[in-house]
């Protein structure tokens, strides 16, 4: 008991004690969060704690540091993939894409799921966003699941989880804050994602495939499409399979920098959707404005305030006393890699998948560097525990996207989520020991 007092003392008192400033600003924190503010109010608040209570800081350091969290020029692709991602969403675009991909497999045993995760790949190489995907795709596919004797709590889990794709498939907006924070080349990060991201989709349509073949008879086969049928579906999509060849063939040959490719990809939506289409009106246009101005807001805030709280932790050293008793230095790759997944892994469970990457990042950056690890695989691998926790319980924001759209309880919704957690725990440790899966196209592309 007297311990405790003492604990309480010191953090009334002020002193520059680690665990004292991490326990202070943990508690405010969850305190906050608790009572529903915004994330935004708890990294607010930790900061201004830490700034006037712990240290002799002018406070005015954290205006500067939100100022320099949001002023890299890779960031302004991040409203430029939102608002294409959002033209696109509103259109033809997942209807074209779902059909190209159902007219070869649908009619296989399992070719529904695999349709729809296949598709969930292909839109997230136009959408760059989980819950975009989660909405178009899952708003077309599940009614066609349903139909053909699926459980709907495995077909709200495919669509939650194969939407995590979308995370790790350029245009991807986690990898380009990573490549921010980190200082790492987003043009490789990019390309390093696709190769974890076809992994991940091939591994989920094994497991849609068995999970066909144990339900049997009670699952109807679609018909066969005829070769004019999918030579009419390849047609539909050459227009929306042409947005990840702009981004990634831009630049993987190096015609274009990735904010470069951000900025023609909206041009590309446009004309595509409104030209081409003629799906979308003015008004349409307006509302994807709106929202993306809604979204990018939110985005910034967020990462300035991250910026300061991250700053503010640095400078008092705060996660190498607590990352001391892991006894990183000198520790293996595979190993580090290890704490790494963990970390945001847990992270991402309970609090928002953005949030997580601007306070930890900053965490673990010289750790990599001292290690020798590559952090072009490093961002890959956040990326993946982002996509990872963004469809895991209790707070994926990809849960409660899918509670809106499909209308169902909580539980329902996660019921089936298990087996598809799993393999993407499969899939991290994959890139731990084989981390070649990410990185042999970027050294193809790069070297």
């Amino acid at each position: 008991m007297d311990m405790f007092f003492d604990f309480l003392k010191d953090i009334i008192d002020g002193e520059l004690d680690i665990y004292v400033i991490t326990f202070t600003l943990l508690f405010t924190m969850i305190i906050l969060l608790f009572l529903s503010f915004p994330m935004v109010v708890p990294l607010a608040a930790g900061a201004l704690i830490g700034l006037v209570h712990f240290s002799d800081i002018d406070t005015g350091v954290m205006i500067q540091q939100m100022v320099t969290g949001i002023s890299p020029n890779a960031l302004i692709a991040v409203p430029m993939f939102i608002l294409a991602a959002d033209i696109m969403a509103r259109g033809h675009t997942a209807h074209n894409l779902l059909g190209l991909v159902e007219a070869f497999v649908g009619h296989l045993r399992g070719g529904l799921p695999i349709t729809a995760c296949i598709s969930c790949t292909l839109f997230g190489s136009v959408s760059g966003s989980t819950q975009a995907t989660v909405v178009s795709v899952g708003q077309i596919m599940r009614p066609k699941l349903l139909q053909a004797g699926y459980k709907d709590s495995f077909v709200m889990a495919l669509i939650i989880n194969a939407s995590d794709i979308a995370f790790l498939i350029p245009p991807s907006i986690g990898l380009i804050l990573y490549g921010t924070l980190a200082n790492t080349s987003v043009a490789e990060l990019f390309i390093a994602g696709i190769g974890p991201g076809i992994v991940l989709a091939i591994l989920f349509s094994i497991y849609c495939y068995g999970y066909s073949r144990l339900q049997g008879d009670r699952i109807t086969l679609v018909p066969q499409k005829s070769r004019t049928e999918r030579i009419a579906a390849f047609k539909k999509a050459l227009l929306p399979l042409g947005f990840p060849i702009l981004i990634v063939g831009g630049i993987y040959s190096g015609a274009v920098t990735p904010t470069e490719a951000a900025s023609f990809s909206v041009l590309y939506a446009l004309i595509v959707e409104c030209l081409i289409y003629r799906e979308l009106k003015l008004k349409d246009i307006l509302d994807a404005a709106l929202g993306t101005g809604l979204i990018t807001a939110v985005v910034f805030i967020l990462v300035g305030m991250g910026q300061a709280f991250s700053w503010y932790i640095s400078f008092e050293q705060i996660p190498q006393g607590l990352l001391a008793p892991l006894e990183l230095e000198g520790a293996s790759k595979e190993y580090i890699l290890f704490i790494i997944a963990l970390s945001f892994f847990i992270g991402c469970m309970f609090v928002d998948s953005l949030v997580v990457l601007v306070i930890l990042t900053p965490i673990f950056v010289p750790i990599v560097a001292a290690s020798g690890l590559d952090p072009v695989l490093v961002g890959v691998m956040i990326t993946l525990q982002m996509a990872i926790g963004s469809a895991t319980p209790p707070f994926g924001c990809d849960i409660f996207t899918a509670i809106a759209i499909f209308n169902k309880p909580y539980m329902d919704v996660i019921r089936g989520t298990p087996p598809f957690i799993i393999i993407l725990a499969i899939m991290s440790a994959l890139l731990i020991f084989v981390p070649e899966i990410a990185l042999i196209l970027r050294d193809l592309a790069f070297t």
